[in-house]
């Protein structure tokens, strides 16, 4: 893959998640001189649910994404447990695709590399001021007033009901997802507790104490491998999109609840949604003040009624007269499925 030559203003990009790579990969095939910082390195794990829900054909060939996604699971059933009772089975209104983000982001960077982007690994930029040019796709909020742990860790040989799964526990949920090479993904959000541990003794103890015996067993006997386990705390969620310094993509733009899968899609969506105005600034036909007022413009209209179905819908999740609300409703074939994932996606 020959590296397009670089035409313009060039742009920095201070986070080298899903947004921030797939903003990257995108502006370098419109020649655009990217560079790129990260405080990581690749491939790493992350906690994310692994898969993709709600992402347009569109948006993939806009951002040049076909060729990374092109070996993707597709994901068309999900099963929910509630209680000791049967699952209740959904058919997805779409594929989901399923990929771990291990693979997904390090065949992002190598892409934005060979595209002749500059990748500045264990680099981490701590302010951040509103300079022209600088977008910030630095990840998810942090509120140390948070009581939200997310963990997450892959399994070996867990086999699932359906190509997802959804378990709802008290103060935590939890969704397996199948990804390459035969894993399963199993990721959760969790109202903190004192729990004993670390690594995988640690998340089976949060299974436990949510009332996810079984599920814990499952996972026991399904070899989960420690050096995927990975861990993140004071987790925020929003209600809007955040506008203040400058232009900010991915999760330092919104975080939607994982309930939804609807993260890895948003994240995207966000990228293809400041690509055209940063080339525009990159260009100089407009300046990186319109370039900013642009973007957030187009991330409020796109993201503004999902997120807010989300927090209307999260506590319903969580709290255990809800869920077996929720439960009897699905039981009974009487819970809108179709509308509520249209409302999320």
């Amino acid at each position: 893959m020959s590296a397009p030559r670089a035409l313009g203003r060039n742009v920095g990009i201070v986070g080298g998640g899903l947004a921030g790579l797939a903003l990257g990969v995108a502006l370098r095939r419109a020649k655009i001189p990217v560079t790129l910082h990260d405080a990581g390195s690749y491939p790493r794990h992350r906690v994310c649910g692994e898969f993709i829900t709600g992402l347009a054909p569109s948006t993939i060939e806009r951002l040049g994404l076909a060729p990374v996604l092109a070996d993707a699971l597709l994901h068309r059933e999900v099963a929910w447990f509630a209680g000791t009772g049967p699952p209740n089975i959904q058919q997805l209104p779409h594929p989901a695709l399923g990929l771990s983000r291990h693979t997904l982001d390090a065949r992002l960077a190598r892409t934005f590399v060979a595209l002749g982007g500059r990748l500045c690994t264990r680099s981490r930029i701590t302010d951040s001021v509103n300079l022209p040019g600088r977008v910030l796709a630095t990840g998810r909020p942090r509120q140390n007033r948070s009581p939200w742990l997310g963990l997450k860790i892959h399994a070996r040989a867990l086999p699932l009901e359906r190509d997802l799964e959804m378990h709802l526990g008290h103060g935590a949920y939890v969704g397996l997802a199948r990804v390459e090479d035969g894993r399963v993904n199993l990721c959760g959000l969790f109202r903190r507790r004192a729990a004993a541990g670390r690594g995988v003794p640690l998340l089976l103890a949060y299974l436990r104490a949510a009332g996810l015996e079984a599920l814990a067993s499952r996972l026991a006997a399904g070899r989960p491998d420690p050096e995927s386990f990975c861990a993140v705390a004071a987790l925020a969620f929003d209600r809007r999109v955040r506008s203040e310094n400058g232009l900010r993509i991915g999760d330092a733009a919104a975080t939607i609840p994982p309930f939804t899968g609807n993260g890895m899609a948003m994240a995207l969506q966000s990228a293809e949604l400041a690509l055209a105005p940063v080339i525009a600034f990159a260009r100089g036909e407009i300046s990186w003040e319109e370039a900013c007022r642009v973007a957030q413009a187009t991330q409020h209209r796109r993201f503004r009624a999902r997120l807010a179905s989300a927090q209307l819908l999260h506590p319903f999740l969580l709290q255990p007269w809800r869920q077996r609300l929720v439960a009897a409703l699905g039981r009974a074939h009487l819970l809108p499925f179709r509308p509520l994932y249209a409302s999320l996606h």
